[in-house]
């Protein structure tokens, strides 16, 4: 998955950085790097994990702590 496929994929699900973190159990920092074009120096692949967790999101599961905000 791209960074730009991981952007995507957050802003579909209708998470904001900071929910998207807490989804993942990480932090907003590990959020944004992921999100950042590989060429950049600070920019992470994403762990198998977190693919694992995203796409099963996208699948339509959601945990019983998923937010329940609406994303602006």
């Amino acid at each position: 998955m791209t960074h730009d496929q991981i952007r995507a994929a957050r802003r579909l699900l209708g998470l904001t950085v900071k929910q998207m973190a807490a989804m993942l159990d990480t932090d907003d920092l590990s959020i944004r790097r992921l999100e950042m074009h590989p060429d950049r120096a600070t920019a992470r692949k994403p762990a198998p994990r977190m693919l694992r967790l995203i796409a099963a999101y996208l699948d339509g599961y959601r945990p019983v702590d998923w937010p329940l905000e609406d994303y602006p």
